[in-house]
């Protein structure tokens, strides 16, 4: 009689390569998980820019080029047009107020005096003639109301003797009634005349002065038509310098057209475009200095211009004190623009590692100085010499700060 036997429990030698795989494959997936997958990369010491963050008064400015300037332009215009005959003086001539710089002709301005003049004198012979007519006109009327006052007075006398006549019964009704009529009939003329009069010297007057004010526009319209032909002499507006003068003999040159300029050299300002970065910075009141011959010149920002070209926007700064000796329109000087406050700040030079991290990490070395590894740093302000870093470093600690470039990828340096 057969005996069932039965089967063994635990590991057989079968299960021996599918444990190991799956203990194998369990190891893969958590190095992959869990692993660190650092890129170390060898670099010469000799190609590295190493240098040690430290803790110092930070100077919170920006260094800009700025040029000289005149304190102010005036800019040259004809207010007439015409054509160019004479040009006085020449670019760079030193000019008062009121010298001719330029002389024009206008024959359309010669030919518009000519025609007011005629106009104004046919206007003055109008006049003339009708005050002649009015007052002619006035001794006609006054010679009638002498006449009719005579003839009032008459006619009054006779009517007195008929009413004493015609009450003794010594004329007729019919000659009274007569008299009384032609008594009344004179009166009434005389008041008419007089009315007359009245309204005419009120006419006469208001004609005279309407006439009278249009002689005086014409002739003030002659002065300034006068006046305009003195403007075609091209004047300087203050003292200066003639800093361009673009006209030539013959040439055309429209009433406002810009000519020229004049530069105010009572004093000078400096003008300097600064990258955009800085605008919310950037403001009046600010302090500039520069350094000449051994001196320092202290400047003070006056104006910000508010459009950004090219990624800069443009400022102007003046002097406070001393200027500079021998000081000229196009000069350069390089400004350090105080922004803030100087106060004590983690510091690390400025390097060519910014352009790749954008402040954001560093490679930092290790205490032995054979390994660096990228640790993320924060960068506030900058000067043109320092970093301020905020975040990541501490006083102390190297770091590298040439070009990273070649490792950028890299999370680990291997110095040798």
């Amino acid at each position: 009689m057969d005996i069932q036997l039965k089967p063994k429990k635990g590991l057989r030698r079968k299960h021996v390569p599918w444990l190991a795989g799956g203990t194998l494959l369990a190891a893969l997936i958590g190095w992959i998980l869990f692993g660190t997958h650092r890129s170390v990369l060898k670099v010469d010491r000799r190609t590295l820019n190493i240098t040690e963050v430290r803790k110092a008064r930070f100077d919170d400015f920006v260094r800009i080029e700025g040029q000289v300037a005149p304190i102010s332009v005036v800019q040259v215009s004809p207010e007439e047009g015409g054509i160019v005959t004479e040009k006085v003086v020449e670019e760079g001539a030193k000019v008062r107020a009121g010298d001719v710089l330029v002389r024009l002709t206008n024959s359309n301005l010669d030919l518009q005096i000519l025609n007011a003049e005629a106009e104004l004198a046919e206007k003055q012979n109008l006049l003339r003639n009708t005050q002649v007519t009015m007052q002619q006109d006035k001794l006609n009327n006054e010679m009638e109301k002498l006449q009719l006052e005579q003839d009032l007075q008459r006619r009054e006398r006779t009517f007195s003797q008929y009413r004493r006549l015609y009450g003794e019964a010594l004329i007729s009704r019919e000659e009274f009634v007569q008299a009384s009529e032609d008594y009344e009939l004179a009166r009434r003329k005389h008041r008419l005349i007089n009315e007359r009069l009245l309204q005419d010297s009120i006419y006469r007057t208001i004609q005279m002065e309407q006439m009278e004010d249009n002689l005086a526009n014409m002739q003030r319209n002659l002065t300034l038509i006068r006046e305009r032909k003195s403007r075609l002499e091209v004047r300087s507006k203050i003292d200066g310098e003639l800093g361009q003068l673009d006209v030539e003999l013959g040439a055309s040159i429209a009433s406002g057209q810009k000519i020229g300029q004049v530069n105010d050299l009572s004093d000078f300002k400096i003008e300097a475009q600064i990258d955009e970065h800085y605008i919310d910075r950037v403001r009046t009141g600010l302090e500039g200095t520069f350094g000449r011959d051994g001196k320092t010149y202290r400047l003070s920002l006056r104006k910000v211009f508010p459009e950004v070209r090219d990624g800069r926007f443009r400022t102007e700064m003046v002097f406070t004190g001393e200027r500079p000796r021998q000081i000229r329109s196009g000069q350069s000087y390089y400004i350090d623009l105080q922004l803030g406050q100087p106060q004590d700040s983690v510091l690390i030079p400025k390097g060519t590692f910014y352009q790749v991290t954008g402040g954001e990490w560093i490679f930092v070395l290790d205490a032995e100085g054979d390994k660096a590894y990228r640790r993320r740093i924060r960068i506030g302000r900058q000067n043109p010499l320092y970093y301020e870093v905020t975040e990541g470093l501490e006083p102390g600690e190297r770091v590298i700060i040439s070009g990273y470039e070649s490792y950028k990828a890299s999370d680990e340096l291997d110095i040798y």
